[in-house]
């Protein structure tokens, strides 16, 4: 599952970066959290232009402490290809 689940994975994340449509900045944490748990997991790390931007994003982020990256991944795939339908 690991092979095909990545290459889901890149394919949804080349078809979100491609979406111009703009969307609602829940949905946009959601985006960037699911990226973050899949690709970083729990390692959550701090970054000097920690402003009220970044404060969301990384919140977002640690909501999803303790699932899995590949729950991650199946959880992005779906919400990428739910926002890519509907647009």
């Amino acid at each position: 599952m690991g092979e095909k689940l990545d290459k889901e994975f890149n394919e949804a994340f080349e078809k979100a970066s491609a979406m111009t449509e703009k969307l609602p900045q829940d949905v946009m944490l959601n985006f960037y959290a699911y990226y973050k748990q899949a690709t970083s997991g729990d390692n959550f790390s701090f970054n000097a232009n920690f402003d009220v931007r970044n404060a969301f994003k990384f919140n977002a982020w640690m909501q999803l402490r303790g699932i899995t990256p590949d729950e991650a991944k199946k959880k992005y795939i779906e919400l990428v290809n739910e926002y890519s339908k509907t647009r």
